[in-house]
């Protein structure tokens, strides 16, 4: 997980939050709602869970050497390591991921995404791009007035 990095400034220094500052807050925050619940949905209409799709999700965006871990995606996750286990079982019994030891650390279990789980991933993930795309000028609205904000603090 990529830490996040400390604001440049302390919000408390700042000054008085403004009508716009809560106005930006409140647009970004129900944006990624939406997005969720449209995400959310997509899981279901594939007949997965949203957290059986993030597990999908996260297994191929991998960018570490080699397969992730079942430790590494309870770290993606946020969750603990027997609910990833628990997790990847179900997923395993769908047959969407296949897990083997891995073959540089025989203590460490990995996971691949197996044909019918890219599949499906796939499918989830165009439509969830194009949704995206569909609310890119939302987000570029919210990121400038996140911008004019912060300038007009500093």
């Amino acid at each position: 997980m990529t830490p996040v990095s400390p604001p440049s400034q302390d919000p408390t220094d700042a000054g008085a939050i403004t009508q716009d500052d809560y106005r930006a807050l409140g647009e970004f925050r129900r944006a990624i709602r939406q997005f969720l619940a449209f995400s959310e949905q997509g899981a279901r209409d594939h007949g997965l869970t949203a957290q059986q799709h993030q597990a999908l999700l996260a297994i191929k965006a991998h960018a570490g050497p080699g397969p992730i871990s079942i430790g590494d995606l309870a770290e993606s996750l946020l969750i603990k390591n027997h609910s990833a286990v628990e997790l990847v079982a179900r997923l395993v019994e769908r047959d969407l991921v296949t897990r083997r030891d891995s073959d540089a650390d025989r203590r460490r279990v990995v996971l691949d995404l197996r044909p019918r789980g890219a599949e499906i991933l796939e499918g989830i993930s165009r439509r969830n791009l194009g949704r995206l795309n569909q609310g890119a000028d939302i987000l570029e609205n919210i990121i400038e007035a996140a911008r004019r904000a912060a300038s007009s603090r500093g």
